[in-house]
């Protein structure tokens, strides 16, 4: 096949386009009252600002100053790192299994001088060990992952929680129904926070023992 013909400036242009799109983007935004530089790049998602979803959900969690907190699912680290620096005697990990978001996400704790957030390579909770435990789970349910890995994601997040720990997720509202029948199987509880214009933050607790 013939590639199409391309006059000189059109030619130029697309050379120069492509050499943007090669380039780190870098924004700041202030999620919180926290201010945060990233750097992010193409094909991590929303690499130009922190998305609605994630902003919904910052806006809305609680977050005790010694939490030791979980990012699952984190990109280049907005969620995590905002976690970080609102709980600064805790431990915030952050995990994501493509390996592009982790080394973004441990380059933008470095940029900000996030010394108590640390990201990991790992499917869900597949990297974690078994017996370590977190305050408080948050996550941007990505509803491409299919309802299986969600539950699968669900499940592991209770069997990683403390007693009394929360589970925050944001989706878009078309899974809501999905998410409550799915904490309260899991769970025992269900709770919608917040609704916006086109996502849903819910929580779910993992109670203490009786």
């Amino acid at each position: 096949m013939t590639p199409p013909r391309r006059t000189p400036a059109e030619a130029t242009d697309l050379v120069q386009r492509v050499a943007e799109y090669r380039r780190d983007t870098d924004f700041v935004a202030t999620v919180r009252d926290q201010p945060l530089r990233f750097h992010a790049t193409w094909g991590l998602f929303s690499p130009r600002e922190v998305d609605e979803g994630t902003r919904l959900l910052l806006d809305t969690i609680e977050v005790a100053r010694d939490a030791d907190c979980f990012d699952l699912g984190c990109g280049y680290g907005a969620m995590g790192l905002t976690m970080a620096r609102l709980a600064p005697q805790g431990q915030t990990t952050m995990v994501d299994r493509d390996f592009v978001a982790v080394e973004y996400a441990n380059a933008n704790a470095a940029l900000n001088g996030i010394t108590n957030a640390t990201a990991l390579l790992s499917n869900g909770f597949a990297g974690i060990p078994g017996d370590q435990r977190f305050d408080l789970v948050a996550s941007n349910l990505p509803a491409k992952v299919g309802n299986e890995m969600l539950t699968l994601m669900i499940a592991d997040a209770y069997a990683h929680l403390n007693p009394g720990g929360r589970l925050y997720v944001v989706t878009i509202s078309g899974m809501r129904r999905f998410i409550e029948r799915t904490f309260e199987e899991v769970f025992g509880n269900y709770d919608k926070v917040k609704q916006g214009r086109e996502h849903t933050v819910a929580l779910a607790v993992r109670q203490p023992a009786s």
